[in-house]
């Protein structure tokens, strides 16, 4: 079965996903965003489950309404040991390498995963996980903050394959990893 690990998500101009105090304000700069197709929805229906980090995970639970997601949440984390009861059944902690913790997921029937949170992303690159990324540029710099790339032991090259402006002031880029050749 063919797996991908796969990223949508939004940065600001100076690639920070979040600023300085872990808020993602900036996201609502220009809020008419909200009001068309960005292509999430059908991002979201081509996944069988997500695999987000704690802080993310938190930061949804803050943003006080009810449940966004539909497909099976996997929530990666080493400190927490349960789950506040509201999203029992919602979602579901993981924990272990990344490889144990996609070796447990592919058995289970998902393959095709949404890979979320700038540490959980982070590690994904570090250990060259991931094969898509659709990153949204909002125009505006905030010059500190969570930048949504780490440290790398290794180039990783990726090809962009489409680049779409909305409102005449934000870019999509769609990136698919370019594994190299391995020789036989």
């Amino acid at each position: 079965m063919n797996t991908s690990n796969r990223v949508f998500i939004a940065t600001s101009l100076d690639g920070f996903i979040a600023d300085s105090e872990g808020k993602i304000d900036f996201l609502d700069t220009f809020p008419e965003i909200n009001q068309i197709d960005s292509g999430y929805f059908s991002f979201t229906a081509d996944i069988d489950a997500m695999v987000m980090g704690r802080v993310t995970f938190e930061t949804v639970c803050g943003f006080g309404i009810d449940w966004p997601y539909q497909k099976p949440v996997f929530v990666l984390s080493n400190s927490l040991t349960e789950l506040p009861e509201k999203y029992q059944g919602k979602v579901e902690l993981v924990n272990g390498s990344l490889t144990q913790v996609l070796a447990n997921l592919h058995q289970r029937g998902f393959y095709k995963l949404y890979i979320d949170g700038g540490k959980t992303i982070q590690s994904f690159l570090q250990e060259d996980l991931i094969d898509e990324m659709i990153i949204t540029v909002i125009p505006v710099l905030l010059g500190s903050g969570f930048s949504l790339f780490g440290p790398l032991q290794n180039p990783l090259i990726f090809e962009c394959m489409e680049s779409k402006l909305f409102l005449d002031k934000i870019v999509q880029n769609h990136f698919v990893r370019q594994k190299p050749l391995v020789s036989s």
